[in-house]
């Protein structure tokens, strides 16, 4: 067995590798920067987490969630992996806690958010710890051609000059062909290994749906399969409270998750989701990072998504236990005029401009009479080949939207 596989074991308890998981921990394990596209699901964290337990020194990640560093934190401290976290939620007390412990060589594997290099003497705190592998999580956020831009992160290039000769691996499970070159210049790489892994989910089937009596028809549709749990995607925090209410008012338990709840009911409503005890969480996009469930048996889009990055982001949190799973969008011309109302109040004009072309590519993707797994797949460049896939509603899996009156 090889000293990748024996790691992977003694620290993971898993005796194998997802695909491509392997071939980037080596490279990583050679030194080499690595750009790493694995679709939602495919085990993206095990890619730095192994190379940082096998490599002396500090791992430092870049992550732009404080509720998915605190998750990623907690499973590998079960794991006897020492991880902290440093973000805004703790108190002076504590960072200098943890600070201390980091010079010690107490801790393997540091979270930060981007936001972290600009407080006052952390980087040249950080330029005196022994990091040796520095990992860019969700680094599509890096590309203002992307769907999820943070400026936060258009700063990172900066830890290539404090650390000039520490590898870099970038993940992202979303990226055109444009954000990843952003990627790659924004974070100068060069000599680097890039993996793309396949975007199909074949167990996904893909249904798009005329908004009309959507609450009724979503009702129905959790009557007819009582043991299916999953997600109901909403535009607005009321629209996930007053969905939750329907549901559970019509016996079906269920619970709202936005950001703007407390932080322990955001804790509650995720608990109460993720130990089966409502069947469904009725969300914003706030909810889904990081949550592994692998037996969500369906998400449903109750209003139209922002771009398709973010839809297959968030369907793609179904069925991750490779049984099938249905991803229902219910579109209306209604919601397109929503998001064209806040792209037109958006100030900076090059992020108005991507954001109306990613919302005519997802128009396009619901309403063009062609197979919707081979639009998704190609929009990521991917080909799926001109036979349809019989598991969209296009091809067969339900009536198509181009037949039904909107």
């Amino acid at each position: 067995m090889s000293a990748v596989r024996e790691a992977l074991k003694q620290h993971f308890g898993f005796s194998s590798f997802r695909p491509l998981q392997e071939e980037i921990i080596e490279e990583v394990l050679k030194g080499r920067d690595v750009l790493a596209l694995l679709p939602t699901g495919a085990g993206k964290s095990l890619c730095f987490q192994l190379p940082a337990v096998m490599r002396p020194g500090i791992t430092l990640v870049i992550s732009p969630l404080i509720a998915l560093m605190k998750d990623q934190v907690v499973g590998l401290i079960g794991r006897d992996i020492p991880a902290a976290y440093l973000n805004s939620t703790q108190g002076i007390k504590e960072t200098r806690e943890i600070q201390n412990r980091l010079a010690l060589g107490e801790i393997k594997i540091l979270y930060i958010a981007p936001e972290r290099l600009k407080k006052d003497g952390f980087k040249e705190f950080v330029t005196g710890l022994p990091v040796n592998l520095i990992a860019i999580d969700e680094a599509h956020c890096i590309s203002d051609w992307g769907h999820d831009f943070r400026p936060e992160y258009r700063k990172l290039g900066i830890l290539r000059e404090l650390f000039p000769n520490v590898p870099f691996i970038a993940l992202t499970a979303t990226a055109t062909q444009k954000v990843r070159q952003d990627i790659e210049f924004q974070l100068q790489f060069k000599n680097h290994a890039v993996f793309v892994g396949s975007f199909n989910r074949p167990n996904l089937t893909y249904l798009i749906r005329p908004k009309n009596r959507s609450y009724e028809q979503t009702l129905a549709y959790l009557e007819d399969h009582p043991d299916y749990t999953g997600i109901v995607y909403c535009h607005s925090r009321a629209a996930a409270e007053k969905f939750a209410e329907h549901l559970t008012s019509d016996g079906v338990p269920a619970i709202a998750y936005h950001a703007g709840l407390p932080v322990k009911e955001r804790h509650k409503a995720q608990e109460l989701f993720m130990s089966g005890e409502v069947r469904v969480a009725t969300a914003t996009i706030a909810f889904g990072m990081g949550i592994d469930k692998p037996d969500i048996r369906f998400v449903i889009h109750y209003d139209l998504p922002r771009n398709i990055e973010s839809y297959y982001q968030e369907t793609g949190r179904a069925g991750r236990d490779g049984k099938p799973a249905d991803c229902i969008l219910y579109f209306s011309y209604g919601d397109i005029q929503k998001h064209e109302f806040f792209i037109n109040k958006t100030i900076n004009p090059h992020r108005a401009a991507v954001a109306r072309r990613q919302l005519e590519t997802l128009v396009t993707f619901c309403t063009a009479p062609h197979c919707r797994r081979r639009m998704l797949l190609k929009y990521f460049g991917e080909d799926y080949g001109s036979k349809g896939c019989a598991s969209c509603d296009f091809c067969g899996a339900g009536e198509s939207l181009e037949t039904i009156e909107i």
